[in-house]
């Protein structure tokens, strides 16, 4: 089973984290911020990832370092677990509505960490969760894990539809690009490595 346990302690944060993309997409997640434990929960079950997070952090300053930070773990975790990325897909994309929302992504593990967000969602909060934390968690992720992502909102306005929206089509978005091919020999670039 591919997965990876990592634990980061900083002056700000500290997290302790295990990933399987093998699994079924069951999920423990405890950060202290109750929305985006919901959309990791989310994120994971169309992923098909098991995930466990026991996070916290400066919550009294605000929300910024530890959702932050999980993205770093959580990208640093699945760069980890796909090692050489030898017999994947590589590419997986996502079409996804909720109600009046409609999201689309495309993810590409490419060894080159970047990302695209073209999410115009409404400012403010839903629940404890500040709607501009989802693209600085994102870039975190998308950046540690080596993984080019597309993210783009094509209608809505719902806060919580659209960043809803979000998370599940990308977590279904990473759970085709890691999927395993029969098909694919080595590693699927024309380079010949990633």
């Amino acid at each position: 089973m591919r997965s990876a346990n990592l634990k980061r302690t900083t002056l700000e944060t500290e997290i302790t984290l295990t990933l399987a993309l093998d699994g079924s997409g069951r999920v423990s997640v405890d950060t202290g911020i109750g929305f985006f434990d919901h959309m990791l929960d989310a994120f994971c079950r169309f992923a098909h990832f098991d995930l466990e997070i026991e996070a916290g952090g400066d919550l009294k300053v605000d929300q910024h370092h530890l959702v932050e930070d999980c993205g770093i773990v959580l990208g640093q975790a699945l760069k980890e677990t796909l090692e050489d990325k030898s017999g994947i897909e590589r590419v997986g994309d996502c079409l996804f509505p909720m109600d009046e929302a409609l999201v689309q992504v495309a993810a590409d593990i490419s060894n080159r960490g970047f990302l695209v967000w073209k999410v115009d969602c409404p400012e403010g909060m839903v629940g404890d969760f500040p709607v501009e934390m989802a693209e600085e968690f994102f870039r975190a992720l998308a950046t540690n894990a080596g993984i080019t992502l597309h993210i783009c909102l094509l209608d809505g306005k719902n806060r919580h539809h659209i960043l809803e929206a979000v998370f599940k089509a990308v977590g279904r978005a990473f759970g085709l690009a890691v999927r395993k091919n029969s098909h694919v020999v080595g590693v699927p670039s024309t380079k010949g490595s990633l």
